[in-house]
């Protein structure tokens, strides 16, 4: 369920994370209010790749991750972290973008202590490189790297079961997927990947993607798998869509991946 708290959010939020100034409303995702109230959750947005950045926090602990940030919102999101009274203990990627620069390398700057995360099969360089059933772990809680090759083969998608989310990078977009035409792609790897890891998910499961186009910010499984497009036909179908969306060049693709094969340090 999707709460927004008032006032005794913020205090509560004040008081274990003795930040000094809390003045936007606190956005929290829980199936379990009484169990699972100290989980911080917020969406961000990047408006010209329509990249979506997340940070998750534990609100007893302050540790926090920030997945898929953005290189012109580092100091945004690094602000926010410490207005918020947090302690950003991983800044993570989904996988290796081509649309964007990350902003992981920045952030390590900003917020020393941070650790940057990417998985192995990405090729990129990163403090932490996670493969298929990793745990990375903030606080309480933790989030399973699971792998989701098909729009890159070092696609990872972030599961937290406490919280029945999942954050599925560019493999599984809001009635849509990542593009297979090129970085490793395979039409094939990709679909696998969304049936056997994230449609295998519970139906009321919370999916949140890595971009969106058309102002949506979160599905569930239960949707995707009734509604998308793509993904809701047969794999021989599926292959043919994705053989014939004839899109262009990506236009960012010549920078970002030469940057984010170094943490976005370049």
């Amino acid at each position: 369920m999707l709460h927004n708290y008032s006032i005794s959010g913020f205090n509560l939020l004040k008081i274990l994370c003795t930040a000094p100034k809390v003045w936007t409303s606190v956005r929290c995702i829980s199936y379990d209010e009484n169990k699972r109230q100290n989980f911080f959750f917020r969406q961000l947005f990047d408006t010209v790749s329509s990249t979506y950045t997340y940070l998750l926090g534990d609100v007893k602990t302050c540790e926090a991750v920030l997945i898929d940030p953005v290189l012109e919102h580092a100091e945004r999101d690094a602000t926010l972290v410490k207005e918020l009274g947090f302690k950003l203990i991983y800044a993570m990627n989904t996988h290796m973008h081509a649309d964007h620069v990350t902003g992981t390398g920045k952030l390590k700057s900003l917020l020393p202590g941070t650790k940057s995360v990417i998985g192995k099969a990405s090729g990129a360089q990163a403090d932490i490189h996670l493969h298929d059933g990793d745990l990375v772990k903030f606080g309480e809680y933790q989030l399973l790297a699971a792998a989701t090759p098909g729009h890159t083969n070092g696609c990872l998608t972030y599961i937290c079961h406490q919280q029945a989310m999942a954050f599925t990078g560019d493999t599984l977009l809001i009635r849509g997927c990542g593009r297979t035409d090129f970085q490793e792609g395979s039409s094939e790897k990709l679909y696998q990947s969304v049936h056997t890891r994230i449609f295998t998910l519970p139906d009321h499961y919370t999916l949140f993607p890595a971009h969106d186009y058309r102002g949506q910010t979160a599905t569930t499984v239960g949707e995707e798998k009734e509604y998308n497009p793509r993904l809701t036909k047969s794999l021989k179908e599926f292959v043919h869509i994705m053989d014939t969306l004839n899109l262009p060049y990506p236009k960012m693709i010549d920078k970002a991946l030469p940057a984010n094969r170094v943490c976005g340090l370049y």
